[in-house]
């Protein structure tokens, strides 16, 4: 169990226990974001024999809520490259707490995939695509 969550680039998994019986899995810990929360309920349910998950992650916020740009853009470019179902040739560019992505996407999934990398971690103010689309583009569900 515990090597699926270090398999999955976007939790630190030591940040997380995990214990189980069963095919009954708890999770436990501290992680910064709710995403990272999220990612792990997911990691587990992916891991032949898990029949529950038992959620018991604490989302603790970094003492610091306030972000420039550059961190922003560092951990955006990070969460981009993490991602093999992003392009390489989708980009990030930040300003003043704005996130544009630009690039190109083939496919549906390479689109939601490049939109769900930017708000999962601290949401940026707002996330537009060159054709200027919010988030959700064209008939998303974000």
């Amino acid at each position: 169990m515990t090597s699926e969550l270090k398999w999955d680039p976007r939790i630190d998994a030591d940040r997380i226990a995990v214990s189980g019986k069963d095919g009954a899995i708890v999770l436990s810990g501290h992680v910064p974001f709710y995403s990272e929360r999220w990612d792990a309920v997911r990691a587990a349910e992916r891991v032949y024999g898990v029949k529950a998950v038992a959620d018991e992650i604490e989302v603790k916020a970094p003492a610091s809520s306030v972000r420039d740009d550059s961190d922003i853009a560092e951990d955006i470019a990070h969460l981009i490259r993490s991602s093999t179902a992003v392009p390489d040739n989708v980009k990030a560019e930040v300003s003043n707490g704005h996130v544009t992505l630009r690039g190109e996407a083939n496919w549906r999934y390479q689109h939601d995939e490049a939109c769900r990398a930017v708000p999962h971690r601290r949401r940026p103010q707002r996330l537009k695509s060159d054709d200027d689309q919010t988030a959700s583009g064209k008939g998303g569900r974000h």
